[in-house]
């Protein structure tokens, strides 16, 4: 679908109606700027950033209408926060300090035999995992592991590493070469799904969220499984809205203090390991009583361990469920893992990217996560959705996002012509951020410096109450 004529006003409302929200609540949400460059890219950032965020904040708005029996809030989301916002993660300080460099680092783009192929290296398991598959011992370096992928073709190393291995690796592919592939095919073009799972749930709220609370989603109950940067931005957005976030972490994964103080706001956060019974059953006895399921891994991991859909709408028939997916729940590739920078470089928009600056690179990352920040608002606005459908009608729900869904609704944009996209203003450093759009508060790392929630919802209280700590620091039990 073509929507280069689309500002954020535009997506806001085919999104909204798309989900089947009340029409007449569009009137209650102010989006000041324009539709031009506010990132320097060839993408339409600004307006999927400003749009996609407005988005959660109208639905949170809605809920607290229904509850309170009250007209829908007015919502506010200015465009030049809302892009800060997109690099949130790039702006934190605790106690004067920028988080530490991932030691290591072998990721990234690396030229291979016949063209280029990016690795991801955030978890030990894939780092360590492509060293052993190319032959080279644990700690070998960036410049060692470029030597062994450059006698590799892109495709045969994708291969060996994604699709039979349980790594991510995708090779660098053109727009034209990506939409033939039957993946490209396979994704919707509308970006968040929102399917029932059961019928028999019960009608309207839930007796823990109280009316006339300043929160617009006080008291809701949410579990949420994930790391890195999308669904984890999902269960942040509910939290700033007033949501009770339980992260449930693994204790097999390791902390990542780049991104898990940023994404941990709101949070209390468990460490569960559902392969033991007795953590099991924690977990499922969490998920009883919560009203929103979060969960971010490969597809069908947790349905491995009697965690589907269909098994957790029977424990709980008023569960709302959120999958994040890199490729979403049909084609070939639905199974496979992915991440923000893994589909921008397979999808083409990296090629693109780069054509469009002019500058003789292969390959240019967009300036921000921006797939995983949008579909992390999507998902919120979906889950909230999915609320109001469980309110009004009952059942079980189930809400997917994925990373390309995202990036193909962002593509149905359009790109500003030649370089035109790259002539803005950036902010590059937490100094760059105006000093209205951060906020300082204590957590268990020291005092945090980082960007404030840029939705206002009149007359409601935004933000986030918990702020990070250590990953297992709280109880498995709701407040």
């Amino acid at each position: 679908m073509d929507r280069t004529s689309y500002g954020p006003s535009d997506v806001t409302e085919e999104i909204w109606t798309g989900l089947g929200l009340p029409s007449e609540a569009l009137s209650r949400v102010q989006l000041e700027g324009d539709s031009g460059p506010a990132l320097p890219s060839s993408f339409r950032l600004g307006v999927l950033a400003q749009s996609s965020i407005a988005l959660s904040a109208l639905a949170a708005a809605q809920i607290h209408a229904l509850h309170n029996d009250v007209q829908v809030p007015r919502v506010e989301v200015p465009l030049q926060h809302a892009v800060i916002e997109f690099k949130s993660e790039r702006f934190y300080t605790i106690d004067g300090q920028l988080p530490p460099a991932k030691p290591n680092a072998i990721g990234g783009l690396h030229r291979t035999a016949d063209r280029f192929i990016r690795v991801h290296d955030s978890f030990p398991n894939h780092s360590n995992g492509m060293l052993e598959l190319v032959g080279l011992p644990l700690g070998s370096t960036r410049e060692q592991l470029a030597d062994r992928i450059a006698k590799w073709r892109s495709l045969e190393l994708e291969d060996a590493a994604t699709v039979k291995g349980k790594l991510a690796a995708y090779a660098l592919r053109s727009y034209n070469e990506w939409d033939n592939l039957p993946q490209a095919k396979a994704i919707a073009d509308f970006p968040i799904s929102v399917q029932p799972i059961f019928s028999e749930g019960t009608k309207g709220f839930p007796d823990h969220m109280p009316t006339g609370a300043t929160g617009c989603l006080k008291g809701l109950r949410v579990v949420e499984m994930s790391r890195v940067i999308a669904a984890p931005l999902c269960g942040k957005t509910l939290a700033a809205h007033g949501a009770d976030v339980i992260w449930v972490t693994s204790p097999s994964l390791p902390d990542l203090p780049q991104i898990d103080r940023e994404f941990g706001r709101g949070k209390r956060t468990v460490q569960l390991d559902i392969r033991k019974s007795a953590d099991k059953a924690k977990l499922l006895e969490l998920i009883k009583d919560c009203d929103v399921f979060i969960q971010g891994y490969r597809p069908g991991s947790l349905a491995q361990n009697g965690l589907s859909p269909e098994e957790l709408g029977k424990v709980n028939p008023n569960i709302v469920i959120a999958n994040m997916s890199a490729f979403g729940p049909n084609g070939p590739w639905a199974g496979q893992r992915g991440f923000d920078s893994l589909v921008q470089t397979c999808s083409g928009m990296n090629v693109s990217e780069a054509e469009h600056a002019g500058e003789g690179e292969p390959a240019r990352p967009l300036p921000c996560q921006a797939l995983d920040h949008v579909s992390g608002y999507l998902l919120a606005t979906g889950v909230i959705a999915a609320l109001y459908r469980r309110v009004v009608s009952g059942g079980a729900w189930r809400v997917d996002v994925s990373l390309a869904g995202t990036m193909k609704y962002l593509r149905s944009l359009g790109q500003y012509p030649g370089s035109q996209g790259f002539q803005c203003k950036d902010h590059k450093k937490q100094a760059d951020v105006p000093i209205e759009y951060l906020e300082t508060r204590e957590t268990g790392f020291g005092r945090m410096l980082a960007v404030k929630h840029s939705a206002k919802i009149s007359g409601c209280e935004v933000g986030w109450s918990v702020m990070p700590k250590p990953l297992g620091s709280d109880s498995a039990e709701w407040s």
